[in-house]
This record gives C-alpha cells, sequence and structure tokens, in this order.
C-alpha cells in the first residue's frame, strides 16, 4: 500500500516538477526523458543481474514489436503531459487521468471483445456526457485530456499483450525510441536551440533527474500491483489527478468556471458509479465458491 500511494503521489506532483525543466522545451524534456530512464533503468538491471530477461525480450520478434508500440505510445503520453503541464493547462492534464479507467474499459471492448456490466455501460455513458459539457465550456473537444487517455489507454492494451517484468519491459521500451531521441537532442543543440549545459549545472542536472523521476514511481507501482488487490490498485489511482487538479487550481490559479466544473463533477459522478460496480463485482466474486462458473460477460 504505502509503495502504491508513494508512486501515485509522485505522478501527482508531476505538475510541480515539470516546469523547473524550462526552458527546455517540450520536445526536448521528453527526448531527455528518454535517454535518461534507459541510462538509469541499465543501471537498474545492472545491480539486480536482470540482463537475461531483456535478451529474452529481444529475441522474441512479437513481443518486441508491441514494445515498440508501447514505446511509442508512452513517449506521446509524455509529449503530451509536458505540453498540457508547461502550457498552462493542469487542471485539463488531470481531467484525462480521471476519464482514462472509462477509456481504458472502452478499448477492452474495442480490442479484446470485452464485455460490459450495466453498470460500467452507464459510467462510459455519463463520461461523454461530461466531455460534451466542457467541450462547449472550452471551446473545442478536451483535446489534451483525450489524447492523454486515449495514449495511456492503448498504452495498457500494448502491456496486456506482453506481460513483462516493470525494468526489462520499460528499459526495452525506452530503447526502442531511444535513438529518435538522441537524434532531437544533436539537432536542438546543432542548431543552438538545445538547452543541456547551456542553462546552468543545475538545469543540467535537473534534466538527468527525468530518468529517475521516470523510472521509480514504475517500480513503485509495480511492487504494489503484485502484492496488493486489484480493486485497491483502482481506487488509489485517482490520487493522481486529483493532486495534479489542487495544483491546477490553487498552485497555478487556472480557471474553473461553474460549466467546467459541472463536467467535473459529472466526470466524478461516472467514476464513482464505475467503482462501485467493481467494487460490488470484486466482492462477489471473492464470495464464490472454488471452481464455481463465472456467468456470461464476467
Amino acid at each position: 500500500m504505502a509503495s502504491g500511494l508513494t508512486a501515485y503521489a509522485l505522478w501527482g506532483l508531476f505538475p510541480l516538477y515539470f516546469p523547473l525543466l524550462e526552458p527546455a522545451g517540450g520536445l526536448e524534456i521528453v527526448a531527455h526523458r528518454v535517454v535518461w530512464s534507459l541510462l538509469f533503468i541499465g543501471l537498474l538491471l545492472t545491480v539486480l543481474r536482470r540482463w537475461s530477461q531483456v535478451r529474452a525480450l529481444i529475441t522474441d520478434r512479437r513481443r518486441l514489436l508491441v514494445l515498440a508500440g508501447a514505446g511509442l505510445l508512452i513517449a506521446v503520453n509524455w509529449l503530451v503531459f509536458v505540453y498540457g503541464v508547461n502550457s498552462g493547462h493542469v487542471v485539463e492534464t488531470s481531467l484525462g487521468y480521471f476519464i482514462n479507467p472509462l477509456v481504458s474499459v472502452l478499448l477492452g471492448v474495442i480490442v479484446f471483445s470485452e464485455r460490459l456490466r450495466r453498470l460500467q455501460w452507464v459510467a462510459v455513458g455519463i463520461a461523454a456526457v461530461a466531455v460534451a459539457v466542457l467541450t462547449v465550456d472550452y471551446g473545442r473537444p478536451p483535446w489534451i485530456a483525450l489524447a492523454l487517455a486515449a495514449s495511456f489507454g492503448l498504452y495498457g492494451v500494448m502491456k496486456k499483450l506482453v506481460r513483462v517484468e516493470a525494468a526489462p519491459g520499460l528499459f526495452v521500451e525506452t530503447a526502442m525510441v531511444a535513438i529518435p531521441a538522441a537524434v532531437v537532442l544533436g539537432v536542438l543543440h546543432s542548431n543552438g536551440s538545445g538547452t543541456f549545459g547551456n542553462a546552468g549545472a543545475g538545469h543540467a542536472l535537473l534534466l538527468a533527474s527525468s530518468g529517475i523521476a521516470t523510472a521509480v514511481p514504475l517500480l513503485l507501482f509495480a511492487a504494489a500491483a503484485r502484492r496488493i488487490p486489484l480493486s485497491t490498485v483502482g481506487l488509489l489511482q485517482y490520487l493522481t489527478p486529483l493532486m495534479q487538479l489542487a495544483i491546477g487550481v490553487f498552485v497555478y490559479d487556472e480557471a474553473m468556471p461553474p460549466a467546467r466544473l459541472v463536467g467535473f463533477v459529472i466526470v466524478w459522478v461516472a467514476l464513482a458509479v464505475f467503482t462501485a460496480d467493481s467494487l460490488r463485482h470484486a466482492r462477489s466474486q471473492s464470495r464464490r465458491p472454488a471452481g464455481a462458473a463465472l456467468p456470461a460477460g464476467v
């Protein structure tokens, strides 16, 4: 439980961390995040002596292709998040992670032909109403939130297709996008717009720390997911967007007009319905005798 809370709390603090990396732009920050994550995870794999798991992954063409897709999706997610935070849309980024669980179950229907229970469909429908309300309020669809939810939801699909340990999987994912990241950094520094080493030693250290900031919450999350019930993990995940919302409103003074607040309240109603149904279903499954047949659609 402590590992899970720490992981989600660290993710919740990211809106305070990424503005510290300016004047680096979003693309440069993500490129550094990829490169330094690769180095940090490589060091960790050496200490833990887990390179054999990496070799097993890279010799399996199917798993390698899926992890390449996962690496691309998580890089897109990072880029959108950094852009959202550093452009003054922290509240909208929090919305993305509020609706992410509902997008994930919808992707389960589309990709894996899963069948949703009635209340799950109700929650998805309520969330669609919320997106419509927020579209009217923003004067545009909440693209940042939708892109974050979609990219992270699809990332989860990829991780479901290939179940791997956190450290080896993250290493291979980042390795697949490390060459484009290195090219980006090379181009930025060749034309004089790169900031690493040009904005002081403190700024360079902050950019390098992005690898640790990326890897540590993921490793803590993996440790928690193996030890506590999935329903508990599902409840803990709301800590991150709640913290991001609070930071956006109370630290960065982002606007929260009545119409936008209504949209968020509708999202929270959808999440309440979804969570209540998930907890009810988990309790019913825990009371089911061993060997009992599961009903259709479960």
